[in-house]
């Protein structure tokens, strides 16, 4: 047997079991125990691995969450309360000690920028890339991060590749010979099986393992789906369960791919966010679903950008301004596994991916929470901050009142200014200790 023919049996061979094993079991949403046993291994050599090195640093103390935590300790009060005592009624030149601390918190940790990186472990996960933390290692974790890597990247991840390859192009082709068809009631059905055949064979790509809980309240027909967003890989998790007609950004290179050949066979819509036009068609096209019950339910992440999945920030009002049903739902990643943030402005598509693969696996929780309607007398930003409250709690992330666009823009100066009001406020009287006082 020459080169050729080996190197052709070797292919057939590794096609086969990806097929037989995975790809058709996984198609069809059907598990055969392997990954359970591989996380069942994966837990196990993790704890040791924790227990190994709070050994080597038993006079230490394991690194805390600085994203729940900190690394400061922030006094919450509001402005009245934290200037009352440094000053009476009238303009002191103390008042700078207030302002000149709060802003140097903001320079050490502000609460903003720390969502756009990489949450931080409480242990490590025995991969390169998050152990900056974590310096003591001995031996027998050496050995055994060697073989981790072995198995990450010449066994897994040509397994991965092998995957997402043959699922994207099943996507990609599905999708488009569904869009030939005349709307009808076929193709809809054509299209939420291409989508959902070809969603999980991409979430066991990534070693996918998620667990949904009340299953109950799942989005129905005609409704709104919105949800906490920390990565692209938030639409394979929801759809994996269920189809959806998703509402979101243009992008280009892969993912751009991957959005033109989706809207060919369900009407998606993309906009370009520094469009008004676009923005104004994706208002006509929610209030076009609303009216019709028998659609797809609409799937929208109204922070705009993704967060590290360790908060939830502020959400648009947009989507909670046309009526209709609400169906929330909280996305929560166990970072122990692997990071699922994307950060877009460090990595694009295939470099995210490529550091995805070569985790050890994806782990979340999503949980399904009651249908939520506008209450009466409630504008669109109370109803937002309402179902944003929810989805909080639920996942336990932390609430912020911040815009997500801060990633990429300055404060707005209508920010400033309110701040300035509240202390002029303070100043003439007007204020809420003012009144307090009096």
């Amino acid at each position: 047997m020459d080169g050729a023919e080996l190197a052709g049996q070797v292919l057939y061979t590794w096609l086969t079991l990806v097929l037989g094993l995975i790809l058709l079991p996984s198609a069809f949403g059907v598990s055969l125990g392997i990954s359970e046993i591989y996380m069942k291994i994966l837990v196990k050599t993790l704890e040791w691995a924790t227990l190994r090195i709070e050994t080597g640093v038993a006079k230490q103390s394991i690194l805390k969450n600085s994203a729940s935590v900190g690394i400061i300790q922030r006094d919450e009060s509001p402005m009245e309360k934290g200037l009352s005592g440094l000053r009476g009624r009238d303009f002191e030149l103390s008042d700078v000690f207030y302002f000149s601390k709060k802003g140097l918190e903001a320079i050490v940790e502000d609460e903003v920028t720390q969502r756009f990186s990489s949450e931080e472990l409480v242990s490590w996960n025995l991969l390169t890339r998050t152990n900056v933390n974590f310096q003591y290692i001995s031996p027998r974790l050496t050995m055994v991060w060697v073989l981790g890597v072995i198995v990450r990247y010449c066994v897994l991840l040509p397994l991965r590749l092998t995957l997402a390859f043959i699922g994207i192009s099943l996507f990609v082709i599905g999708t488009t010979l569904v869009g030939q068809l005349p709307r009808s009631s076929l193709k809809n059905l054509l299209s939420e099986v291409v989508h959902l055949t070809c969603c999980r064979i991409c979430v066991r790509a990534l070693s996918g393992t998620i667990h949904y809980h009340n299953r109950q309240y799942r989005p129905q027909k005609g409704g709104i789906c919105v949800a906490n967003h920390t990565s692209p890989i938030d639409v394979l998790i929801l759809t994996t369960d269920g189809c959806y007609t998703m509402v979101g950004q243009v992008h280009g290179g892969l993912m751009g791919i991957i959005q033109r050949a989706m809207v060919k066979a369900c009407p998606h819509v993309w906009f370009e966010r520094s469009e008004m036009k676009d923005r104004h068609l994706v208002i006509k096209r929610l209030k076009e679903h609303i009216a019709h019950k028998k659609e797809l339910p609409i799937l929208i992440f109204p922070e705009g950008t993704c967060i590290n999945n360790t908060s939830v920030m502020m959400f648009k009002k947009g989507s909670f301004e046309i009526g209709g049903t609400i169906h929330p739902v909280a996305i929560k990643y166990n970072p122990q596994f692997g990071d699922a943030f994307w950060n877009s402005s460090k990595y694009n598509m295939v470099s995210y991916l490529l550091r995805v693969m070569t985790s050890w696996a994806i782990v979340c929780d999503v949980w399904y929470m009651p249908p939520m309607t506008r209450e009466e007398g409630e504008d669109a930003v109370q109803f937002a901050n309402r179902v944003k409250s929810a989805i909080a709690v639920q996942g336990g992330l932390t609430e912020l009142p911040w815009d997500g666009g801060l990633k990429r823009a300055k404060v707005k100066d209508t920010f400033k200014e309110e701040q300035q009001k509240n202390y002029s406020k303070m100043i003439v009287g007007n204020g809420s200790l003012e009144s307090e006082l009096d």
